[in-house]
């Protein structure tokens, strides 16, 4: 029987919910037990938390002064070292768990399984190639653990009302001296994370200008939405390179996805795909993203975007 340890992505005393879609796709194995790793300074807090997405067995904290930061060097060596008796180690494929778990799987010596989107078998899985276009199976090798990122907008949140049992874990592992965290530039905003928002609103080249994107904020803050945006209105200069949804962004599955003045290229289209109700706005009937929007509005979004806010005031 497999057994499987995810490691727990939070901020902040937070725990991020892609932790519990990482734990659905981990009970996709039928697993003997889910057991999850929380590293902080003080992890408590996110502890209980984990403690209670249903199907999880064991919630596992790390304390150290090292862990306040997400620093990938500094976690792996422990992410490595909690490994051992664990057939699986999971984490969500995010900035977080992209950026850690080739560390974890370059010190374990096995090569990672990347944007897992289904379970076949404990060592089969599907995930998508080229710009999710098509869809492989591979096949880790058996006898070996199989380190993983799970594509969370394949997989639905876990469900709560879980009580597993929270333990402290004792790791020994020689923590890095050359990686040191020194500093975060990051946009500080009172709107939803856009990877884990039910609701996103996003704006492409189309706006036409940074000062401009302020109607698609406008929008979002009536919807309680988060804010991303296409390739072109990043490299545009509109909009910070952590707002960008597609292949070399964000992938995203909200409930609701309004796309603003985004013509809908195939990069763009990668990151909405798994998204609930798709509405698309654009002046061009034949834009591509009216392909796969379930609502198009053809129309100047500088006219549509104030009467939408108005019907929802």
């Amino acid at each position: 029987m497999s057994k499987v340890l995810v490691i727990a992505e939070h901020l902040d005393g937070k725990l991020n919910s892609s932790t519990a879609k990482t734990v659905s796709a981990a009970a996709a194995l039928n697993p003997e037990a889910i057991d999850v790793a929380v590293l902080a300074a003080d992890p408590a807090t996110v502890a209980a938390q984990a403690a209670r997405i249903a199907g999880v067995t064991r919630v596992l904290t790390v304390a150290n002064a090292a862990n306040v930061h997400a620093v990938a060097q500094v976690l792996a060596p422990q992410v490595a070292a909690l490994a051992a008796g664990y057939s699986h180690v999971f984490a969500p494929s995010t900035t977080f768990g992209k950026d850690l778990l080739p560390c974890v799987a370059a010190l374990l010596g096995v090569n990672q399984v990347s944007d897992l989107m289904a379970v076949e078998g404990e060592h089969t899985f599907k995930r998508p190639i080229y710009a999710g276009n098509a869809v492989v199976t591979v096949q880790a090798p058996a006898g070996q653990v199989v380190v993983a990122t799970v594509r969370t907008a394949s997989w639905p949140e876990a469900a709560q009302g879980g009580n597993a049992a929270i333990e402290a874990a004792s790791v020994d592992a020689a923590l890095p001296t050359h990686t040191r965290y020194v500093g975060l530039a990051a946009g500080s905003s009172d709107r939803p994370d856009l990877q884990s928002a039910r609701r996103v609103v996003s704006g492409g080249r189309g706006v036409g200008s940074a000062e401009n994107f302020a109607i698609v904020y406008a929008l979002a803050d009536k919807l309680g939405a988060a804010v991303g945006a296409s390739r072109a209105a990043v490299d545009a200069g509109y909009c910070p390179n952590e707002m960008q949804v597609g292949q070399t962004g964000k992938i995203i599955a909200p409930e609701l996805y309004v796309a603003v003045g985004i013509s809908g290229a195939i990069q763009h289209l990668t990151g909405i795909k798994d998204a609930g109700t798709i509405v698309a706005i654009n002046k061009d009937a034949e834009a591509p993203i009216f392909e796969i929007a379930d609502i198009g509005l053809v129309g100047d979004l500088f006219t549509l975007l104030p009467e939408l806010e108005a019907a929802l005031a």
